[in-house]
Parts: structure tokens; C-alpha cells; sequence
């Protein structure tokens, strides 16, 4: 038995550091988080201080047993979990358990942090030892309670008021917010003409186009001109002004420098990984991740390759600064080396938490020398992450911008801009995205001839462009990103989590790699807005996230943080629950009038998804359904859109004396002939399906089925089937598989009783094992309210969202089907389990 244990969060990280250490250590990883609240209301108790109950992770017990049996043979305890509040928190909870277990007395118990994975590192660690940093563990635990408080809460007035089994977020709901007001000012955008005028130059040594940006004697703006009339009428006194030339009026020149860009912090290199490598925010977490906990480098074992990726300190240690401008004088000479290190300044007050920025542990290992022990995702990563490291040490770039001023006439006048690179400095390395770059920079690399004041250019022509405004894009993952750092939503360590908990609970989409919110996410969004503003006001979200750092800090006390925010959420809470109107916060709205029976037709958002309505609850006859076709959001659908949707079922003809319809059920479009259902293609709309097409699909379908049977032995309901994997046997309770050396039609009836015997039961139900698992955990949910709480928690072990399946609605006529929803709620072993209420006041650090 070793004498130390060191624990970190990660088995691949306590393999790397395994190796570094020698026979006296074990390292042993506790997985992430080894606890969490308990999931159920109470776990947090506003009235006794805000104590916090909790239990072992399910999937983490087996870990901590682990640690527990190692910790009984240790002489000395490392906590060695990641340098920040999460991290801080695991070390905590683990340090709570083993004294719990009675396992720490006579022991000496270490708290130990780095940023990089290196022996060099770990060694330093090791020399400088520290206790527990409550105030990190009170920040990180604030967090946790605040994200408790706000899901058990807020989720079910949600319920009540918009749609069974949704759940709101303390962070995610803002951030929602932020997608679906952008959706909303593309809806209300109206677009403005606009014309470009452009001039055709050619210069004996160069062709060469120019802007106008003087028309009859005032400056030329972008709405100077709005219609093709006075476009065109604006040409022809420019064409007569300038007849067959225009003349320089003036040649400037301006040199200015470049900066290069900080090196990565965690959000910086989320958004330049998505713009430049097409990575989600999760992807490169997780690509990064493995870069850091350790990568074999053949002869050099395993190494960390990139220093923590949590972090929003731009700082670089001074070891680094040195090494990597010996690579820069190495590699591109002394002359890309500033003569001073290049220092960059944190926005984050906060910054502290992680030490460094996202750099190579070192910067000697160039992405060449890498490549081949990398698979293609982290190869590219640690490039960019290379090139930005050793960029954000070198000499600024140094621009020429020349700008020429052309006359056509005394009244008109063009422009011409070009940029030069008069010495590249860190641009010989890396540059940012375009997206990112000032508008100084769109000429560049235009180069314009030689000119001079009083010379005439030769014109070709000139020439006026129609143009509209645009509204503003829809957010990608990497703008979402910047727009959550700038509203000071959240963390960065929780960018990519955000992200995830609004696609899995189906509040947003990705469309065209752009984010979308659904009908169910505006109606979140659009009911916490008008009822609960002040908690997804961006001010109030972004001063909660500072007053949590000053936690951090230790410049405020969790406690008063917690009350202070507990007595006016939860008075909200208590008087929205009364006074809200479900028809309120739905986006319920009338279309107009059905023209065949002149009774109103409205869009609703029901129990189970959108759909459109004919009539109302107070006819007497009962009002018709449809739904809504796939990309239709109720928010824009018209009364035109609307009511061809109650077409279905559609009759195209007859198929051998049976009638042929199209129709939506449970599982999708169909087309249908007597007991046959064939499901439509990708490529297929049940509105406008031919009957040639739809008859392919059935007889398509029955060739299937008449194909499926191999043979069959009357009176026995024993068969020999083709199957999705090939033929198999089958009697209706037990499969069988077919020997591979057998021909399936040669088989026997004994032999196939045989093969039954050995066989596997039938997975019951459409969907199998999986249908039944599913009903058992929507019937534990009943009693679990599990998924209202939000996790909070960017790292492993927090509490999983469950992502809803929508079933299709039925057709029309009918109310909308029935919508299937899983809920986790696995059932945890009370027994050996113990829930613990802690306060902060008795919280501390041994």
C-alpha cells in the first residue's frame, strides 16, 4: 500500500500523473462530482440557514469506495482535483466523505493544484501544499443552491402554466432569452433599398474599381439613394460630370500597427474553434480535455499537452513568456521578438481562479512534431491553440493604407482604399477570424497602382447596385458564446453546458448551424419575460455572477447572498402561481375565419406541442385539430398556411379495390391501402404525394413483408424470417439465430426448436426493451420531480437533462397525440446511502 493518495477528477489524468510519481503514491480519480443535492424538494432548506442535503452519485459510489479503501492504508491524503470553484467543491466533498468514514484521523490531509500536467508541474504542486479554500467551495456551493432553488421552483409554475414537464434554469433561461428576442427582431425587420454607386478605372497598370462617396456636392450615405429612378438618374450626371476620366484629387498614405490577439481563454477558444474548425462548444471541451489530462508521445511517455482549458486569465507564467520567444527568434528571427514581453490584461474580475491562459505546456513541441500522436480533432486544436500562444508573443504587423480621392466634375467624388502588409509580425502566424477583424481591415491585401494628384484614370463605366438591409444573423454557437460573455451570463467554464441543456430540452435548434428557438422555447422565454423579468434581466443575471466572484473572493458571505435573493424570488413565485393566466403565456392568437364554416381558426400551443384549432370549446360541435407541418412555428404561420393542414387524411384513389390515403400518425406520414402502412420518405410531403407515388411506397411495403417469410411451419407459429440483420427464427416469445452455414430455407422444424432453445426472449413493444424502460421511468417520475432542478454544473457527475421525444399528432379531426416523454429518474439506494445537511456555518476545511 502506498504511503500517499493522490485524487484527481480524471482516470486519464491519474494515469498520466501515475507515471510521474513513483511506487510511494496512487493516484486514483474520483470521476467529477461524488456528490450532489438529494432530487427531491427540500434539499436545499431556506428556513435552517440553507442547508444542503446530500448523497453519493450513483455511477461514483464504486470511485469513492475506492478512494475510502486506498485513504484507510495512506499516511497522507492529496486532493489534487482541477484549480477552480468545481474543482475546489469535489475536493471538499470528498474530504467530507472520508471524515464521515472516520478516515482522516492522524492523517495528513494536502490540497494541491495545477494547471498543467507536466512532472515539472506536478513537483511544484507537491512543494507547495494548501488547506481547502472555503471561500471557493461557499461560491461554488451558493451557485449549486441558487440553480436548486430556481429549477424545484420556477419549473413548476411552468408546468401549470405553459406545458407539462418544463423546466427553467437560473443561466440557461436568460441565454434562451437572448435567442429568441434576436428571432423575434428578424420577424418584426423591415428591409430598406438602397443603391451602391461604383466606379470601373483602368489604370494603364492596374484595373481598379471606386466607391462614390461625394454626390452633388453632399456626402454620399447609404440611403442616399433608395429607388432605381433616382439610381439611375444619379449615373447618368455622374457619367456627363466625368465624362472619360476621373481625376486624383489627393493620395494619402497611413502606417499603422496591428496587435496580435490575447492567448485563448476558454471562451476565446470556443469561438474561434467554431469559426475556424467548425467544433461545437462541447466538442472543444471535450478535445481539449484529452489534451490536457495527457497524450503518449512515443520515447517521452505521456505528457499534458496544453495547460487548463477552464480559465479567463490571458496571463502567461514567465517560464513560458521564455520559451516561447526562444521558439519565435528560433523559428521566424529575432526580429518577430518585441523587445518586451507582450502582457495582456483580464476583463474578468474574477480571472484568478485559473492561473494561466490556454497555452502549450511547451511551446517546443510545434504542431508538427505532435501530429502523428494525435487523432484529426485534437491535431487541429492544438494547432490553433499553438499558433495563438506563440502569436500573442510577437511583434505587431505592420499595415500601409493608401486612400485615393478621384473628381468627376467639381460636385462628385469616388474613393479608393488598398492595404499592404509592410511587415507581417504575428500575422506570418496567426490571424482571427474575419468575423472578429474592424472594418479598417476589408482592404486589405488590395494593392492600388501608383497615383498621383492631377492625373486623370481612364473610366470604363459606372455602374449602380440595388442593395436591401438585412436584419441581424441568427446567433451561431461561437457568437452565442461572445454574446454570454459580454452579457456576463454564466461562466465560461458553463458555456458549452448552457448550450446543451437548451437543445436537449428542445428550446432551440440548430438550423443551417445557426440557432433557432422552438415554439415551446419562445413560449418559456416569452412567460419568464413578462412574469419573472427581473430573473432574466441580463443586469441582474450578470451582477448575481459578480456577487457570486466576490464569494469567491471572500469578500461577501454566501448566506446573505442566498437570503437576499430567496425572499424576492420566492414571493414571485407564490403570487405568479395565483394571479397567471395559462391563455396568457402560450402565444395563442386567432389567424382568422375558416371560409367553409365561418368559425374562427387560432394557433395553440397545447399540452404535447403546437397546433392550429377550427372552432372553439364552446361550439357544439367539437373544434377540428391539425398539426403543424415540420418548420412551421405558430409565431409566423398564416390563415393560407393553415388551412390546407386540414386536408389529412388525404383519398388519392384506389389499389386493387382498396382505397389509397395519405395521413400523419403516431410515428410520422404514412400512406396507406387496406392493412398496409407505408411510411413516406424524407423527400415526401403528405400534402402533395401523388397517388403513383404513394401506390410504389405500398407495394413496396408489401414485397417487403411477402419477402420477410422464408418458411413457416403450419400449427406450430415457428418461422424463418429475413430480418434487419439477416434471417433469424422466431415462434413470437423466443428469437433464434440461423447457423452461417446453413441455408435458412433448408432448416428443419426440430432444428429450429433447437435453435429456439438457445435462442433470446422477443424484445416486447415497438420500440423493445426501450418502451419498457421508458414507461418505468415515466411512471418514477410521477414521484420524482428530479428534472426541474438545473444541474449548474459544466463538469461530470451533475444531474443529466432529460430530453424529451415528441410523438406526431394524429390527423386531422383529432386532438393532438398523446406525447411521449422519458424522465431519468433512476431510484437511488437509500440504504447505503446518507444524505448529509450541511450549513455553512459548520462548513469547513480540514
Amino acid at each position: 500500500m502506498a504511503k500517499n493518495l493522490l485524487i484527481v477528477e480524471s482516470p486519464a489524468k491519474a494515469k498520466t500523473i501515475n507515471k510521474y510519481l513513483g511506487k510511494d503514491f496512487q493516484v486514483l480519480a474520483s470521476y467529477g462530482h461524488v456528490r450532489d443535492l438529494v432530487p427531491k424538494e427540500g434539499a436545499v432548506d431556506p428556513d435552517d440557514g440553507f442547508a444542503m442535503r446530500y448523497e453519493l452519485i450513483d455511477k461514483n459510489e464504486r470511485h469513492v469506495d475506492a478512494i475510502a479503501k486506498a485513504a484507510r492504508g495512506a499516511e497522507a491524503i492529496w486532493l489534487a482535483t482541477d484549480p477552480d470553484r468545481e474543482g475546489e467543491a469535489i475536493s471538499w466533498h470528498i474530504s467530507e466523505i472520508l471524515k464521515e468514514r472516520g478516515l482522516l484521523e492522524g492523517k495528513a490531509l494536502h490540497r494541491v493544484v495545477f494547471t498543467e500536467i507536466t512532472p515539472r508541474a506536478i513537483r511544484e504542486a507537491l512543494q507547495h501544499p494548501r488547506q481547502v479554500a472555503s471561500d471557493l467551495v461557499d461560491a461554488q456551493q451558493a451557485r449549486r443552491a441558487l440553480d436548486y432553488l430556481v429549477g424545484f421552483n420556477l419549473s413548476p409554475v411552468l408546468w401549470r402554466k405553459v406545458q407539462r414537464g418544463l423546466s427553467a434554469g437560473r443561466v440557461q433561461s436568460p441565454a434562451l432569452r437572448l435567442i429568441v428576442e434576436r428571432e423575434e427582431e428578424i420577424e418584426a425587420f423591415v428591409p430598406r433599398e438602397y443603391w451602391s454607386v461604383e466606379a470601373e478605372l483602368n489604370h494603364p497598370q492596374q484595373a481598379f474599381t471606386a466607391r462614390l462617396v461625394k454626390l452633388d456636392g453632399q456626402k454620399f450615405e447609404q440611403f442616399t439613394l433608395t429607388d432605381r429612378a433616382s439610381a439611375e438618374a444619379a449615373r447618368e450626371r455622374l457619367v456627363k460630370a466625368a465624362g472619360s476620366a476621373l481625376r486624383v484629387t489627393d493620395v494619402s498614405s497611413k502606417e499603422r500597427k496591428r496587435r496580435p490577439a490575447p492567448p485563448f481563454i476558454t471562451s476565446t477558444l470556443q469561438q474561434e474553434a467554431a469559426r475556424k474548425l467548425g467544433f461545437s462548444t462541447s466538442r472543444t471541451m471535450r478535445v481539449a480535455q484529452k489534451l490536457y489530462e495527457g497524450v503518449a508521445l512515443g520515447e517521452e511517455g505521456t505528457v499534458g499537452l496544453i495547460t487548463y482549458m477552464r480559465t479567463d486569465s490571458v496571463n502567461l507564467a514567465e517560464d513560458a513568456v521564455r520559451e516561447i520567444r526562444d521558439v519565435i527568434a528560433r523559428d521566424f528571427g529575432t526580429g518577430a521578438v518585441p523587445d518586451r514581453p507582450n502582457v495582456y490584461r483580464s476583463k474578468s474580475k474574477n480571472a484568478q481562479e485559473a492561473h494561466e491562459a490556454i497555452r502549450p505546456t511547451s511551446a517546443l513541441r510545434t504542431p508538427a512534431q505532435v501530429a502523428r500522436h494525435l487523432d484529426d480533432d485534437g491535431r487541429r486544436l492544438y494547432e490553433l491553440i499553438w499558433k495563438r500562444t506563440i502569436a500573442s508573443q510577437m511583434v505587431p504587423a505592420t499595415l500601409n493604407t493608401v486612400s485615393v480621392e478621384l473628381a468627376a466634375g467639381s460636385e462628385h467624388a469616388f474613393r479608393a482604399s488598398g492595404t499592404t502588409v509592410v511587415d507581417p509580425g504575428f500575422l506570418a502566424v496567426y490571424e482571427e477570424g474575419k468575423d472578429v477583424r474592424g472594418a479598417e481591415d476589408e482592404d486589405e491585401g488590395r494593392k492600388l497602382p501608383p497615383m498621383r494628384p492631377g492625373q486623370d484614370v481612364p473610366l470604363t463605366s459606372i455602374h449602380t447596385d440595388q442593395h436591401f438591409t438585412e436584419p441581424p444573423p441568427r446567433y451561431s454557437e461561437a457568437s452565442l458564446v461572445k454574446a454570454l460573455e459580454e452579457y456576463g451570463i454564466g461562466r465560461p467554464s458553463t458555456y458549452a453546458s448552457i448550450i446543451q441543456v437548451l437543445q436537449a430540452r428542445e428550446y432551440v435548434y440548430l438550423d443551417n448551424r445557426r440557432f433557432r428557438p422552438s415554439d415551446v422555447g419562445r413560449a418559456v422565454a416569452n412567460f419568464l419575460s413578462a412574469h419573472f423579468s427581473r430573473y432574466v434581466d441580463y443586469d441582474f443575471t450578470a451582477r448575481l455572477e459578480d456577487e457570486l466572484d466576490a464569494v469567491a473572493r471572500g469578500e461577501e458571505a454566501w448566506v446573505p447572498l442566498m437570503e437576499q435573493f430567496w425572499k424576492e424570488f420566492k414571493a414571485t413565485v407564490d403570487e405568479k402561481s395565483e394571479s397567471v393566466d395559462r391563455s396568457e403565456a402560450t402565444g395563442a392568437r386567432l389567424l382568422g375565419t375558416d371560409p367553409k364554416s365561418g368559425k374562427p381558426v387560432s394557433v395553440r400551443l397545447g399540452r404535447y406541442g403546437p397546433y392550429v384549432q377550427i372552432g372553439s370549446a364552446e361550439d357544439e360541435d367539437k373544434p377540428k385539430f391539425a398539426s403543424l407541418r415540420p418548420g412551421t412555428s405558430m409565431h409566423t404561420i398564416t390563415l393560407e398556411e393553415a388551412l390546407p393542414l386540414f386536408d389529412l387524411p388525404r383519398t388519392l384513389g384506389e389499389l386493387d379495390g382498396e382505397k389509397v390515403t395519405v395521413a400523419v400518425g403516431r410515428f410520422g406520414p404514412f400512406a396507406k391501402a387496406g392493412d398496409t402502412y407505408a411510411s413516406l420518405g424524407k423527400e415526401d410531403d403528405p400534402y402533395t404525394i401523388t397517388y403513383e407515388r404513394a401506390v410504389e411506397l405500398i407495394k413496396a411495403k408489401r414485397e417487403l413483408v411477402a419477402n420477410r417469410i422464408i418458411k413457416s411451419f403450419e400449427g406450430t407459429g415457428i418461422q424463418v424470417l429475413n430480418g434487419r440483420y439477416g434471417p433469424y427464427i422466431t415462434d413470437g416469445e423466443r428469437n433464434g439465430k440461423v447457423p452461417k452455414d446453413r441455408d435458412p430455407a433448408s432448416l428443419s422444424l426440430t432444428e429450429c426448436q433447437a435453435l429456439l432453445a438457445e435462442g433470446k426472449p422477443v424484445r416486447k413493444g415497438r420500440f423493445g426493451r426501450k418502451a419498457a424502460a421508458k414507461a418505468a421511468t415515466r411512471k418514477a417520475a410521477k414521484k420524482d420531480t428530479t428534472a426541474t432542478a438545473s444541474a449548474g454544473t459544466g463538469k461530470a457527475g451533475g444531474k443529466a437533462v432529460a430530453k424529451k421525444t415528441t410523438a406526431k399528432k394524429g390527423a386531422a379531426g383529432k386532438a393532438p397525440a398523446r406525447k411521449a416523454a422519458a424522465k431519468k429518474a433512476a431510484p437511488k439506494k437509500a440504504a447505503t446511502k446518507k444524505a448529509t445537511a450541511t450549513k455553512a456555518a459548520s462548513r469547513k476545511t480540514t
